[in-house]
């Protein structure tokens, strides 16, 4: 299959259109008419996934967050994007990447579902019924702490910081995948009794306790790692002959 022809796939998923302005989805490493047989996708083009890469003769790096942010002047081994940038090329790698377009149209709804939410509709609308995380309700009320574990096994996630009474019973629940820190009012506007998300700051934390909302943070990479699975399900559905690997580290850091 050509690079061109799997964009073209995964931009059904993803429209790019829908990814922020500031944001940059798409291919950023290699050629459109490259054959590509073998992929892995990661959430991060880190150099141990490209490393990964290397040793399945991956042809393309599928990735959640850009490997290139913002505009770069030149790409030299001085820097270490410019190294993994050099080093794909080196090794006929491309890397594609597919973030704001995939929260929006994918992860929250996929998040929800994992979680096994009812009438879930997006915490952050954007219009036209899509839109970041989702709220909706739990098929019977629980504590926190029982969502807290039913979490550990649904997202496969050791361990997480609960801001809240671990015993106060809830059923409304809002989650915003990624860094949900901004998501703390919408959840409050929309009646959510607990928001499960990641990067929470400890006086986001407190302060969204005191207006009466829990929240999970069950880490960035935590929930946003659903998209190495989703990804693989829809290559292999959609596709023929395609191998797809899946990088499957955990959280890239460790708590000690």
């Amino acid at each position: 299959m050509k690079c061109h022809d799997l964009i073209e796939l995964l931009n059904e998923t993803a429209d790019p259109a829908l990814a922020e302005d500031w944001d940059n989805p798409g291919l950023l490493v290699g050629e459109l008419e490259a054959e590509i047989r073998t992929v892995l996708v990661a959430v991060d083009a880190t150099d141990e996934v490209i490393d990964e890469a290397v040793e399945v003769r991956a042809d393309l790096i599928i990735t959640h967050h850009p490997l290139i942010f913002k505009g770069i002047s030149r790409v030299t081994d001085d820097d270490f994007v410019g190294r993994r940038v050099i080093r794909m090329i080196r090794k006929d790698i491309c890397c594609f990447a597919m973030h704001t377009n995939f929260d929006i149209s994918c992860m929250g709804e996929e998040a929800a579902e994992r979680l096994g939410l009812l009438d879930a509709q997006p915490l952050q609308d954007t219009g036209e019924e899509e839109g970041y995380g989702r709220v909706g309700r739990l098929d019977a009320p629980m504590s926190v702490l029982e969502l807290s574990e039913h979490l550990k096994e649904a997202l496969q996630v050791e361990d997480m910081k609960v801001f809240g009474d671990l015993q106060s019973v809830v059923s409304s629940v809002a989650v915003m995948p990624g860094s949900g820190g901004s998501a703390i009012k919408d959840a409050l506007k929309k009646k959510a009794e607990v928001l499960i998300t990641g990067d929470i700051s400890h006086h986001q934390g407190i302060d969204a306790v005191a207006q009466g909302l829990a929240v999970i943070d069950a880490g960035h990479f935590g929930i946003e790692k659903l998209f190495i699975p989703y990804m693989k399900e829809y290559l292999e559905r959609n596709t023929r002959g395609l191998m797809v690997y899946c990088d499957d580290r955990e959280v890239p850091f460790r708590i000690v």
